[in-house]
Parts: structure tokens; sequence; C-alpha cells
């Protein structure tokens, strides 16, 4: 029995080792999502953002090509600049630099705040360095971080537009030829006259950059652009299969690409759906032979994905009813004016509160520093009324000021408003 069992193993053996000579498997590599992770790794003294150092680059294109992404993204940078800011020093307001408004500051990194988590600004003080002379607001995208000093405080940020490029062109980025800003300090303004006001709340793990508040939904987000593709070379392509073709003609390699695409031409494509398949063949014996392919539920999977898909992209906005982006319910609850109210509200404290609180009192900080006590605020309508402004209309500011000063600024809305 013994050398029974040997025998079968070394027959076994030779069929796995005959086996394997014939046959060979390659790993795949496939693409991998940590490459899009916001890690954060020294090179040649600054840090890059990302493993190809283009995290940001990645975010962008999200916001490009999810439409649910994009949406909840237009819809919080909107209502978090309201109808613009407001000032007890509204002549502080009318010009940040030769081109720009004070509102066209905040317009722009309402925008960045909310995609990458963080913006930057541009300070550059008078000649005689008494007042800030001009701001002007620099793409997040844009800035790297050096290293941090001895202090671990980083001296400040490279800024150039296009970081990936070195990534495809595999060379190595001369840092000299990159224009180079020290973060904003008053008491340096003598030797540095422009200077990089960067904002950037804390997030856990991290040293240098920011983390947008839908991070952990980059994923998903991720997915509703690729379901987006998936669908779109489907249809482009005719489809999943639903026919299966063959024929009997013998047909070499350049004769079988012939017949391919002429059934290309003539029936794939959304314009060609619906249309007479038409064959005409020498001999019945030489007829193809046509088989349906059935679906297996797919469209029940990808509506299934789908749904799931726009719940987390919400979930990760903190936006808890659809109905304030226009997205309709299939359970009817939040469609009402009070539940939608409630969730207005909400919405309201809990997501664009922080973000305007936020960028208001980073600008207090620099117009501070030519207006003493200046207070700004976001004038804030609720677009779930129409009609008059006056009523609904209330003024966000950085801080919980005195009633008096909010009182004061509340009437000079309504008569801006009137």
């Amino acid at each position: 029995m013994t050398q029974f069992i040997n025998t079968n193993l070394k027959k076994n053996q030779i069929s796995q080792y005959t086996m394997a000579n014939k046959i060979k498997f390659a790993n795949i590599q496939r693409d991998s999502y940590s490459k899009k992770y916001a890690s954060e790794k020294r090179d040649n003294k600054f840090i890059k953002w990302g493993v190809t150092n283009d995290y940001p680059n990645y975010l962008i294109e999200l916001f490009n090509h999810s439409s649910t992404h994009a949406a909840c993204v237009n819809a919080i940078v909107e209502a978090v600049k309201g109808e613009g800011l407001t000032s007890d020093k509204e002549f502080a307001l009318e010009r940040a630099n030769k081109y720009e408004s004070w509102n066209d500051i905040f317009n722009k990194v309402a925008l960045d705040y909310k995609l990458f988590g963080g913006f930057a600004l541009e300070v550059i003080w008078s000649k005689d360095r008494s007042r800030i002379s001009e701001v002007y607001h620099i793409d997040f995208s844009y800035i790297r971080a050096k290293e941090k000093n001895y202090r671990n405080i980083c001296p400040g940020y490279y800024v150039y537009d296009d970081w990936a490029k070195t990534h495809r062109m595999n060379t190595i980025m001369d840092l000299d030829d990159i224009p180079f800003l020290p973060i904003y300090n008053p008491n340096t303004k003598i030797d540095e006259p422009k200077q990089i006001y960067v904002h950037q709340p804390y997030s856990p793990g991290k040293q240098y950059y920011p983390l947008p508040d839908y991070a952990s939904g980059t994923k998903v987000v991720d997915l509703d652009q690729e379901v987006d593709n998936f669908h779109i070379n489907n249809i482009k392509n005719g489809l999943t299969p639903s026919l299966s073709i063959t024929t009997f003609t013998n047909a070499t390699d350049d004769e079988r690409q012939a017949i391919e695409q002429m059934l290309r031409d003539q029936y794939s494509g959304t314009n060609n759906a619906g249309n007479l398949m038409y064959i005409d063949v020498d001999d019945p014996a030489n007829a193809p032979v046509i088989t349906p392919i059935n679906q297996n539920g797919g469209d029940t999977y990808y509506t299934t994905v789908n749904d799931m898909v726009v719940q987390k992209i919400l979930t990760s906005h903190r936006i808890t009813s659809p109905a304030l982006l226009g997205i309709k319910e299939n359970t009817g609850l939040g469609n009402n004016a009070d539940e939608l109210e409630t969730a207005y509200r909400l919405f309201l404290n809990t997501v664009v509160l922080p973000f305007q609180q936020s960028i208001l009192s980073c600008f207090e900080t620099i117009l501070g520093y030519n207006y003493d006590d200046i207070t700004l605020g976001v004038i804030q309508k609720n677009p779930l009324y129409e009609g008059e402004l006056n009523g609904e209309t209330e003024v966000v500011t950085s801080q919980e000021a005195d009633v008096e000063e909010i009182a004061e600024i509340e009437d000079k809305v309504e008569t801006t408003l009137e």
C-alpha cells in the first residue's frame, strides 16, 4: 500500500511538472489605490504631496468627473460665499490688490478650502513696511512645503503650477528655479516683503498638508466616476455583449477582422439601436449561429451600486438631505417645508458655518494689521424662501461678537438691501 501511494505521488509530481511547463502564469499588476493616498514624503528638501506628488490634481480630477461630488462641493461653496462679505469698515473690502476686491479673493478661497482642505494667500508689504499693500490668492494645488527646521516649523512654501511634471519626466526638481515664499510673519517683514499665509486645519497624522473634510469618501467618489466611465464605454461600444455570432467560413485573420468591422459599423452604437439585422450567405450550412446572451440582473446591480455611491458621497460631505441639492428622495422624507428647513439649518450650522468662521478669522488677521478692530461677516441668505430678502438674511461673523455690534452690521446690511 505504501509503495502504491508513493507511485501515485511521483505520477502526480510528473503531471504537475508537465503542466507547469505548458502553462505559464503571470502576475498582472493592477492600478493600486495606494497611489492616491495623501502621503507626505521628503524629496530634495521639499515635501511631496501624495505618492507621485500630485494628490491635489487627483482631488481636482474627482471634482471634474463626478457629478454628485461636484454638486456637493458647489452647493457648500455657494453657501459659504452667501451674498458676500460685509464689514463695519466696508471701505476695507473694496481692494485686496490692483485687480481684485476682498470678495473676489473670498470666492476663490471658499472653493480651495472645500476642495483641498486649506487655502493660501500671498501677502505683499508696502515699501516702507508700514502696512500690507496687496493680497493675492494662490491656487492651493500649486504649493509644496519646505522641510521643517529644527524648531519643527515650516519656513515657507514653493509655488509651482506643474509639480507632477517631474514625476512624469523622471527628473529631479531644481528648487532654485521655483519661486519660494516664507511664511507670513509681520516680525520678518523688513527682510521678507513677500510672504505666504497658509491656513490648514489640524489633520491627524499630517505635518505639512491638510485633508479635505470629505477625504474618507474619495474612494467612493472615484467609484462614481468609474461607474459612469463603465456605462459610457458600454453604450459607445454597443453595451455589454447581448448576442453571440458564430460563423462557419473558416476565414483568415484579415477576413475575420473585415467581418467584425462590418458588424461594428452596421450595428454598434446608440444610433443603430433597434436596427434590422440582415445577413446573406451562399449556403444554409454556412448560416451564422446567433445566440442571445442574458444580462443576469446587471441593471439591478448597477442601480444598487449607484444608490450606494450617491448616499456615501452625501454622507462624506455631511449633507443630511439630498433635497438640498435638488435630488428627490424615494422615501418621501425631507421633502416638506418643515423637514427641509430643519435639514438646511443643520447644514448651515454643522458644515457651512465652520468654513465661514475659519475664513473670516484669517481675513481679519490680515486686514487687522491695516485696520484696527475690524469685524467681518458673511451675508447669509436662506434660499428656501423667495421674495424679499429682509427678514430672511443673517450675518455670520468669525466670532460671537456682542449683540450691539452684530445689530449694527445687520442694520447696515438691511439698509443696503432696501
